[in-house]
């Protein structure tokens, strides 16, 4: 007899300000996250596959501002955005994935339509784009990916001239340079009739968008016992052009293997990348009989710190247990078995 079907998702892991944190701000992630997990637990209910469910959770996930993936994503060092995704079938251990598109509304379903109707796992830039423009995908202005919120960061970004891990800022978050959050103040008001109109801005964030790992992902298991895994993510705050991180990267940022597990990670991409950290959880627990909870533990708090690897993942196995470790104050994170109530939350 087949594990309950159930979905997990997350929406990025980082630093909580509690202090700046109100208790509508939190409902309304909160709701988020449990929509959306709703809408994956739905699909399942209905004995859909576990492909589909994460395709959903995580195209709904892109839709939302409040997450850096699709509509809400971080700025790259030249004001623009370029978005990844990935997605791994456990079934039949296919996959594919798309890197630096600018266009693509729901990377997710180019990283989809990859899978299912080319003989290669992952395309870049302008192939991407194309592909999926082949592929009758919907395409936007690059307006679209704009938020306030996100902008503004980029501001503080630049001003210190450096690359925030969405948006690793420690010095800007704590401690502020006062007369840099006026100039970017000054910046973002002259800015604001040059750019597209974004969502009026994001409340404050119950993890620190300055410190925030951010990226997006899905895991699921269905009532036939399949498992799969995907994963989408604008970047990091003030990344160079044509940077590419662990989200589009199967084995780091993505991995599923009915075997053993499905796996979606967030966090310093780099490192995950360097870790092979997805694929890892997966080879531990075939190669050396580890649990999955074990195997997650591993990774996330133990092998990844060795490097200050900061983050999380997110992780399902065939027998349907579930795990979200993450080393960082906190994680968007949930999780929905066909039958309960979704279970989410923010902090430790």
């Amino acid at each position: 007899m087949n594990a309950s079907p159930v979905i997990a998702i997350h929406g990025g892991a980082g630093t909580i300000l509690r202090t700046a944190m109100a208790a509508e701000t939190e409902a309304q992630y909160l709701a988020a996250l449990s929509g959306i997990l709703a809408a994956g637990q739905q699909i399942l209910a209905d004995g859909g596959s576990a492909l589909d469910a994460v395709t959903e959770a995580v195209r709904l996930l892109e839709d939302c501002p409040f997450f850096n993936a699709g509509h809400g994503s971080v700025f790259t060092a030249a004001g623009t955005h370029e978005l990844d995704a990935s997605i791994m079938d456990g079934r039949t251990l296919e996959a594919g994935a798309v890197c630096c598109v600018k266009r693509v509304r729901n990377p997710v379903l180019a990283a989809r339509r990859v899978l299912e109707h080319s003989e290669h796992v992952l395309f870049t830039g302008e192939g991407a784009e194309a592909f999926a423009a082949a592929q009758g995908l919907e395409f936007v202005e690059l307006g679209y990916f704009h938020t306030d919120a996100r902008h503004r960061q980029w501001l503080l970004a630049r001003g210190a001239q450096r690359a925030m891990l969405d948006h690793d800022g420690a010095t800007l978050a704590a401690g502020v340079d006062k007369a840099l959050d006026k100039a970017a103040d000054r910046a973002a008001d002259k800015s604001a009739d040059q750019t597209a109109a974004g969502d009026g801005g994001l409340p404050h964030e119950p993890i620190d968008p300055n410190r925030k790992h951010g990226t997006v992902g899905a895991v699921a298991l269905d009532a036939h016992g399949h498992l799969a895994a995907a994963t989408s993510t604008g970047g990091v705050t003030n990344k160079q052009p044509g940077r590419v991180g662990d989200s589009p990267l199967i084995g780091a940022g993505c991995y599923a293997d009915d075997a053993t597990c499905a796996v979606s990670t967030t966090g310093s991409g780099e490192m995950f990348m360097r870790m092979v950290a997805a694929y890892d959880v997966a080879a531990q627990m075939r190669y050396g009989g580890a649990t999955l909870a074990d195997a997650a533990a591993n990774v996330v708090m133990e092998r990844l710190p060795r490097i200050d690897g900061r983050g999380g993942l997110i992780a399902v196995d065939a027998r349907g247990n579930v795990t979200l470790p993450f080393n960082t104050e906190g994680m968007y994170r949930g999780y929905a078995r066909v039958g309960d109530a979704p279970v989410v939350a923010i902090y430790r």
